[in-house]
């Protein structure tokens, strides 16, 4: 299974945002310049994310968009959910007009097992989490290069 660079973009701007804010709302502009992310892009992925109500926008000159709530209470599974990517490992665990074959189909209940166990697994790492491990990141390959 593998996550749309819509999942990974939003993920990197949303931790982007809440480690650049401090006490002030983050231009979308200045996200897109530092993750190298086209600018009508993150447009698109934060409309989602502010209709899923993980951030707000803030209008007026020094506007742009804050975290709606806490860096811990945001999960990975809810903005991967926000951008409207699925989860689930095969198509017929959120679809079943897909498969014809459900009721005799023994992979069905693995299939949407592991896609429990996957979204239990987003749903445990937090923005604040992967702030940590951004840290972390930047902490150990800055101390490597000196």
């Amino acid at each position: 299974m593998r996550f749309s660079k819509r999942s990974l973009y939003a993920v990197r701007a949303l931790v982007r945002l809440a480690t650049q804010h401090e006490d002030r709302p983050v231009s979308i502009r200045e996200i897109s310049e530092i993750e190298d992310i086209s600018l009508p892009y993150l447009e698109q992925l934060f409309a989602c994310l502010r209709r899923s109500e993980l951030v707000k926008s803030v209008r007026g000159p020094g506007g742009g968009y804050v975290l709606s709530r806490d860096a811990a209470e945001i999960s990975l599974e809810q903005i991967v959910e926000s951008v409207d990517e699925t989860i689930a490992p095969a198509e017929c665990v959120d679809n079943d007009s897909v498969c014809l074959r459900k009721s005799e189909c023994f992979m069905h209940p693995v299939w949407s097992e592991l896609g429990d166990k996957i979204r239990d697994f987003l749903a445990n790492i937090s923005v604040e989490d992967l702030m940590a491990r951004a840290k972390k990141h930047t902490d150990a390959t800055t101390s490597d290069g000196q």
